[in-house]
């Protein structure tokens, strides 16, 4: 980085599911106009070492983020924390507000407000906005949705599309809920806020990744990584996309075996 400052995110307050009252939170500086704002650490330490910095200025541990997508609407972001079995074992940090549950298998999606909806802000709101699960998980919560919804299990990529809905890939739902890996949409606004509906789901071992949402033209992309990824040269688990029967010549291009790929779902008609 040799523009722009970087802040790690600190959350305090005890926000829970429902309540609208909002966690409080601080983004605290690591560097700031090409410096180092973390004790004994260099610029160049703290670009390469960052997690190892964020500890050093109590930054909150969290869930495996694995991605942050701002609304294009209201400019909240939401954050995708995927899992973490470790949460609360020896020698790892407990729940928090921010990460509520121990042994989190399932994973949550935060909502933050930045103070005063300006992106530069150095403080900012939260809350919990999915906490998932499977239908008879404890201590789901879907943004208020009273109603059923598409079992949901370790969020990894998210994505909006043209009228403000969130989509999300998932990675990890067959170690948790035993259920394919998927994508879902949930709106984040109005009378359905928090009703996770699912639109796809990928093969067998396989996660589902990078959804673009090109509703207009109506196009979904999604990459499908490492399908059966448990099997082996000599025995694979899975033959998508190609299919190929046993005893049957594959035809040019083709293979009787998994390959990651990128499809299209096309709207009918």
């Amino acid at each position: 980085m040799t523009d722009g400052d970087l802040y790690v995110a600190r959350f305090s307050g005890n926000q829970r599911p429902g309540n609208d009252n909002l966690g409080q939170g601080a983004w605290v500086p690591l560097t700031l106009n090409g410096k180092s704002e973390v004790p004994d650490m260099t610029h160049e330490e703290v670009l390469v070492f960052t997690r190892l910095a964020a500890d050093r200025v109590k930054a909150t541990p969290m869930d495996r983020c694995e991605d942050v997508e701002p609304n294009p609407r209201t400019g909240k972001v939401y954050v995708a924390c995927t899992n973490n079995p470790d949460r609360g074992a020896d020698g790892w940090p407990g729940p928090d507000g921010a990460n509520p549950r121990a042994g989190n298998r399932n994973g949550h999606v935060i909502e933050i407000t930045e103070r005063a909806n300006r992106a530069s802000a150095t403080s900012f709101g939260w809350n919990l906005f999915l906490v998932c699960g499977d239908s008879d998980e404890s201590g789901r919560y879907f943004g208020g949705w009273q109603g059923p919804v598409a079992p949901i299990s370790c969020p990894d990529n998210l994505t909006f599309d043209s009228v403000v809905n969130l989509w999300i890939a998932t990675d990890g739902a067959p170690g948790s809920i035993s259920k394919a890996d998927g994508l879902f949409r949930v709106p984040v606004e109005g009378a359905e806020r928090g009703r996770v509906v699912q639109f796809l789901a990928v093969p067998y071992q396989a996660e589902t990744c990078g959804p673009v949402i090109d509703d207009r033209d109506g196009s979904v992309f999604v990459a499908v990584q490492h399908p059966g990824e448990e099997g082996s040269w000599d025995e694979q688990l899975s033959y998508f996309p190609d299919y190929v029967p046993a005893r049957v010549r594959p035809r040019p291009g083709a293979w009787r075996g998994p390959r990651p790929s990128v499809i299209q779902v096309t709207r009918r008609g």
